[in-house]
């Protein structure tokens, strides 16, 4: 699959604690009918063949929408699933180890909370980069917080796009607008309603106005 950018507008990231009982491929289905663009499949508690498991069984759903389908941290397992990609965090395999190793097409994300963190990941090979938390993130209680002047330096010192991350939701994805996203993640918002397609149309919608500034 050619990457392209405008595949990173709103980027659902899967979450077995929102999701519960309900269906992964059936949830992930409903938040591409809504508009999602690419998914990552986030799951830490699945072992490595779960998580090729679940990457394979994603994979037709994503593909009926053109959908990239990325795997959280796990490089390996998301080649051995025939996954698009892998997102990796600052403390994760590094970027040249993966890109030296991976198949031609491999989509590489890249966690970046610093400019010189944004610089490293793109010399090394980052497709894009996932810059957060913006907000308080339910799903990552400690994360270190990005502010929306911290974003818009590091988005304007990389030529590769980066993505906004971190407790978004309806109510506050407006006050990201103009600093530079080329999309923006979203977890809870998305996955922790009954009604996700809609959840999504709405996160879709406004998270087109603009986003403006993305590379």
């Amino acid at each position: 699959m050619i990457f392209k950018k405008e595949q990173l507008t709103l980027y659902a990231i899967t979450d077995s604690s929102c999701i519960g009982g309900r269906g992964l491929c059936e949830c992930v289905e409903a938040a591409l009918k809504g508009g999602a663009s690419i998914v990552q499949l986030r799951d830490k508690g699945a072992g490595y063949q779960q998580l090729v498991e679940e990457a394979r069984a994603l994979l037709p759903v994503c593909r009926r929408y053109g959908a990239p389908l990325i795997v959280n941290d796990n490089w390996q397992a998301a080649i051995e699933a025939g996954a698009d990609g892998v997102h990796v965090g600052i403390e994760d395999a590094p970027v040249s180890e993966i890109r030296a190793k991976a198949p031609e097409g491999f989509i590489i994300g890249a966690t970046a909370k610093t400019v010189q963190q944004a610089k490293a990941a793109e010399a090394a090979g980052a497709d894009y980069l996932g810059v957060g938390a913006l907000f308080p993130s339910p799903t990552k209680k400690n994360a270190v917080h990005v502010s929306k002047e911290q974003f818009r330096e590091i988005a304007a010192s990389v030529n590769i796009p980066c993505v906004a991350i971190g407790g978004i939701t309806r109510e506050n994805i407006h006050e990201l607008n103009g600093m530079g996203a080329a999309g923006y993640a979203v977890v809870s918002a998305l996955f922790g309603g009954e009604d996700i397609e809609s959840a999504a149309r709405e996160l879709s919608r406004l998270g087109a106005t603009p986003p403006q500034g993305g590379k």
